[in-house]
This record gives C-alpha cells, structure tokens and sequence, in this order.
C-alpha cells in the first residue's frame, strides 16, 4: 500500500487500495477518459457496482479484473469484489478528475509593510484539492545569494476558509520577492513563480469615511472630506495623494480632481442636482497602483434661495426713507458733461509731456557743461 499525498494543513489524499478484507472506503482517482485495471487475486469472482450485480457499460471482468477501458465520470462509485457465495473480498471506490494545471497568482500590498498573494486554478481537476504557498526574498548580490542557499523559505500564510489566497508580514520595502504557488491533488501537482517588488505591487486599500455637504453660501459648490484607510500607517515619509471623481446622478461622464489633502471643495457643481462622489487612493510618489473607488457619497448644492430671502427680509422690516420732491428751482451747479476717463488720460498725457522736457533739460545742461 502506497503512502497518500500530503499537504501543509493536515489534508491528505489516500491512495489507490485494494486489499483482501473489507476496509473503509478509499477514494482512487483516475484521469479522465483512462483505463481501470482492478484486480482481485481470486479468478473466480463477482464485481458489484454501488451494490449491484450489474458493472457501468462498457466495463467487463477478465480473470479476476474488473476492466474500465474508457472510465468516465457516470463510472464513479463503489465497486467490490465478491466469491461465489457473495463474499467480500475487498472494495473500492473510484474517483475521476484530472490532474492540477499551472495556478495563475497575482500579488498585492496594501502598505509597505505587508503583501497578499491570490491565485486561481487553471483547471477544473474535479477532485479534492489543496495549495502549498511559500516565499523567498530574491539574492541581488553573490553575498545575498551565499546566505540565500543556507536560509529557509518562509510560508506565505493562509487563513482558515480563504484557500485561495495568502499573506506575508513584516515585508521590506526594497525588497524583491519571488512566491511559489504549488497545487497538489491525489492525481499530482502543478506550480508557478511569481518574482515582483513592493513598490510595484503597493495598491492602498480606498479611502474610508467620504462626507460631502453643501457649502451654504456657495450655489454651485460642495466640500468633501475623507480619511486615510486604517490598513495605511500615515507616516510622514509614507504619504497618499487622493483622486476624487463626481458627476450629477443624471449624467453618466465622470469629473476628476487630484489632490494632497483630505478635503476638496468642488466649485462647479450643478445648481439643484444631487451629485455621486468616490475618492481614490495612491502612494504620493507614484508607486504602484491606484486603490479601488470609495464608497459613494452624495449631496445637493445649496439653491443659494435662503441667503437671498433673508436679504429680502430684512430690507422689508425697514422703514422706507421719504421720496424726495423734485425740485422746480434752477441748479447753481453747472452741469458737468466731461467723461471721468478722458479727464485721466489728459493727465497722464501732461505728465508724460512733463517728464520729456525735465529730460531734454537735463541732457542740454550736461553738454553745456
């Protein structure tokens, strides 16, 4: 009897059985679409399948073997070997699939501290399936790659009901990784490499807590405020510049703003309309990937009716001054008709003159002198 396949988690897969007692059941996988050889070691016996006297089509007894030429998935089920008085020999229960294809892995860090992997099967095996997820830090130089060979790789760590994904802690920034990704299931394993750096990886998580309010006195104005997301140690050497994005609900094209700060006011917002609002997020210098959008907020512009009505009320609760009557008496004043702006290019013109002939008389005495 052959030795299972071993994963890291306790999951193993049995082998193929066939033994002369009954045993609990064993699961044997076989490829798609292959031949089943299952021999019992008497001559004279009798196959049953899932308990009947009666084997899939296709498949026959030949001196003790039961032979599935071409096994298909309808052929899963128990089978048994039984003598002549319908004793059991031995059983065994057969499982089609096919064996693991290469996973395809993508890696993302939410800050510079720590990264995820995720990856997805590139097959449909059909059976009992687990993931060996392993990391090493590339060696750059011959004296990185001496110590390399005496270290162990670190396991990427994956968490109970997330079997398809991993994580790494502690994580340096200027390092290169290399994430080793193996599949295994009772039919054999497959792998893939992943080599990448944090600063290309680096993807913040969206920001949190978007606000968006009217501002009063402002008709087509809106303010928004935002937060860094909680997994982002704000230092100050490790800052986010944001993208916020809005449009009225009714149009469907996107406005983009970008900012340092945690709050932008946006100026031309459309009187009346209810506006969507998203904030985004990327490293200040550039590094990575821009995060998913916010959650959306939405709000009003102000109508700017309230700070006009006050106005209009006030002036109401006023008492008005007395009209004045006209006067039937001639004005003593005459009456000025000149254009104030031609009065001051008059001026400028005197002055102008002025300084041209205090020039000329400066030049004449200098030569006389």
């Amino acid at each position: 009897m052959g030795e299972g396949v071993h994963c890291r988690g306790g999951v193993v897969f049995p082998p193929f059985s066939c033994i002369y007692m009954p045993l609990p059941l064993t699961p044997h996988p076989q490829p798609l679409q292959s031949p089943l050889h299952a021999p019992c070691s008497f001559s004279e016996v009798q196959w049953h399948w899932n308990g009947e006297n009666v084997l899939p089509g296709g498949s026959f007894a030949q001196q003790g073997q039961l032979l599935l030429p071409r096994a298909a998935l309808s052929a899963e089920g128990l089978y048994s070997c039984h003598d002549a008085d319908g004793l059991l020999f031995s059983s065994i229960s057969l499982r089609l699939g096919r064996p693991p294809g290469v996973p395809s892995i993508s890696c993302r860090a939410p800050d510079f501290e720590n990264f995820s992997c995720s990856w997805t099967s590139s097959v449909e095996t059909l059976l009992p399936t687990c993931y060996i997820a392993t990391y090493r830090k590339r060696s750059q130089t011959e004296d990185e790659k001496r110590r390399a060979r005496n270290s162990n790789m670190g396991v990427c760590v994956q968490f109970p009901g997330w079997p398809y994904s991993c994580t790494v802690s502690k994580s340096e920034f200027w390092s290169v990784y290399r994430i080793n990704v193996t599949e295994v299931n009772p039919l054999g394993s497959n792998f893939q490499l992943l080599d990448f750096t944090m600063q290309a990886i680096i993807k913040p998580d969206p920001p949190e807590g978007l606000r968006v309010e009217p501002v009063p006195t402002a008709p087509r104005r809106l303010r928004a405020t935002w937060e860094y997301p909680v997994t982002w140690a704000k230092e100050s050497y490790f800052l986010l510049k944001f993208r916020l994005r809005y449009r009225p609900v009714t149009h469907s094209s996107w406005s983009v703003v970008e900012t340092a700060n945690l709050s932008e006011v946006i100026t031309d917002a459309v009187v009346s309309l209810e506006h969507v609002l998203q904030v985004g997020a990327k490293d200040f210098l550039d590094a990575g990937n821009w995060s998913e959008w916010s959650a959306e907020a939405r709000a009003t512009p102000t109508t700017g009716l309230t700070t006009t009505l006050r106005e209009e009320t006030s002036a109401i609760g006023q008492p008005e001054s007395p009209a004045e009557e006209p006067s039937l008496a001639p004005n003593p004043q005459p009456i000025d008709r000149s254009d104030p702006t031609e009065k001051v290019a008059i001026l400028v013109s005197l002055g102008i003159f002025a300084f041209i002939v205090l020039a000329a008389v400066l030049v004449v005495a200098i030569l006389l002198w």
